[in-house]
């Protein structure tokens, strides 16, 4: 045999060791792995429904978490379920099931309730209360768009939206980029449940064309700002003072012996780009929406509200302060409370990076664990008899008192991978309702039914439509 001929062989047999190494891995990850974890999980009594090579258990998660876990409302457990192993997708997954439902709000008159639908328009359904937006329900009201009783109707959808935009427009372009990590949040969740063929993220269907679009447009717009800040900041205008520029001068100031030590990347910086521009409107627009929901279905407590916010902060022409915003004692109970029973985020993921004891259970490493918050914050067991109920006053001392066990309250998580914006999500929410309160009462409109979704966020199905009367009327 030539040389070239042994070369060839040499080429082959290089590339049939490739091949079965990672044959050999697909086999292990989608085959013996989750039967493994399974039968792991049976030796200690954990039960599932059986693994399917590549579909895992899609079907199950499909009629079990995106039906009775989206329609989690005001949610309670009626009853312990068994427990079950769900190896979704290609990867084992844990969490223990409770049988969900969705009871009507306490005390809300004239509120209907129906069963989540799910997509209910190009912007997911969702429809919250927002934005004061006094100019606008002037208008309605001067347009007939009101009861002739110095009522208006809104419909928060592009109120509550516009709300963030002072958030966002603090770069230029955040528009552009808010509206691609919308569409590819859309792409995301509507194939959560679909099978996952490996390597077909790879292959050019028309969702992963239009995926790479708006991943295209999404990078291309940050770096953009990106560049234009580094070409100020070598021109000595800085940076910039809004997290962007932060992480910039941070990761700019680490010098050793004259060799560049950055603390990130520049796909990182740009990650935390795309977490700020998201959670920067997804935060507030939720915690607005539910809060505008619960106090317009308790009047007595918007009423409670709107005179603390008008003893401590003024009148409505009085400009807002942030030590006044810092006194607001019942606004922030109220928040809570809201966060409480409409997290924004029903159920959150770990994945064990080790084998782990929890309570007793052995967790294999790798799988990942479903912690049910929505559930968790109707556990009587933590938080009493009223675990199901608006009652703000059991904040009254705090978040670490509210509830048996001083970390009882999730919305935000905990630990290293807690909100990292959640203050200042809680002072825009404290900001935006107090200069609603100062100019209108308000009450849930009659058309409202009663439908909350998880699609991302915690979101009405239906919308939110709500009434306003100004004060002054």
């Amino acid at each position: 045999m030539g040389t070239g001929g042994a070369a060839l062989v040499a080429a082959a047999a290089a590339v049939a060791v490739v091949v079965v190494t990672r044959l050999w891995t697909v086999l292990l990850h989608l085959v013996w792995r989750p039967y493994a974890v399974a039968r792991a999980f049976e030796r200690q009594g954990v039960r599932g429904p059986p693994y399917r090579v590549l579909v895992g258990n899609s079907k199950e998660l499909r009629h079990g978490e995106a039906g009775p876990l989206r329609q989690v409302g005001a949610v309670r457990q009626v009853g312990p379920g068994p427990d079950h192993t769900v190896p979704g997708g290609h990867g084992p997954r844990l969490h223990r099931r409770r049988r969900l439902v969705a009871p009507p709000p306490r005390r809300a008159p004239g509120v209907h309730h129906g069963q989540a639908q799910g997509d209910d328009g190009g912007d997911g359904g969702v429809r919250g209360g927002g934005d004061p937006g006094v100019g606008g329900a002037r208008r309605r009201e001067r347009g007939g768009g009101g009861d002739g009783g110095g009522r208006a109707a809104v419909h928060g959808a592009h109120r509550r939206r516009h709300l963030a935009h002072g958030v966002r427009q603090q770069l230029p372009a955040g528009e552009e980029v808010f509206l691609a990590q919308r569409e590819l949040q859309f792409i995301a969740f509507s194939s959560i449940y679909n099978v996952r063929v490996p390597g077909m993220q790879y292959v050019p269907t028309k969702a992963n064309v239009r995926r790479w679009q708006l991943e295209s447009t999404v990078r291309g717009t940050l770096m953009a700002i990106i560049g234009e800040r580094l070409a100020a900041a070598k021109e000595a205008r800085g940076y910039g003072s809004d997290v962007l520029g932060l992480m910039l001068e941070a990761n700019a100031a680490g010098d050793d012996g004259g060799k560049r030590q950055q603390a990130m990347t520049m796909d990182e910086i740009i990650d935390e780009c795309k977490t700020f521009v998201f959670a920067g409107h997804d935060t507030t627009s939720h915690l607005l929406t539910w809060s505008m929901f619960l106090l317009g279905t308790h009047p007595e407590w918007q009423q409670r509200l709107r005179e603390e916010v008008i003893r401590e902060c003024g009148g409505a022409e009085v400009p807002l302060r942030g030590d006044a915003l810092n006194k607001l004692k019942l606004v922030t109970m109220v928040l809570y409370e809201m966060l409480w029973l409409y997290g924004a985020v029903p159920m959150i993921s770990r994945q064990a990076t080790a084998d782990v004891d929890l309570c007793g259970m052995k967790v294999p490493k790798g799988t990942r664990l479903l912690i049910p918050i929505a559930m968790l914050h109707r556990n009587e067991e933590l938080w009493g008899a009223d675990a199901d109920a608006f009652n703000p006053f059991r904040f009254r001392d705090g978040i670490g008192r509210a509830a048996a066990h001083p970390n009882a309250l999730l919305s935000f998580s905990l630990g290293q991978r807690s909100c990292i914006g959640q203050d200042f999500a809680m002072l825009e929410a404290k900001a935006t309702l107090a200069l609603i309160l100062r100019w209108f009462v308000f009450e849930v409109a009659p058309e409202y039914v009663h439908g909350p979704v998880d699609f991302v966020t915690l979101q009405p199905s239906k919308g939110l439509p709500v009434m306003l009367k100004f004060l002054d009327v």
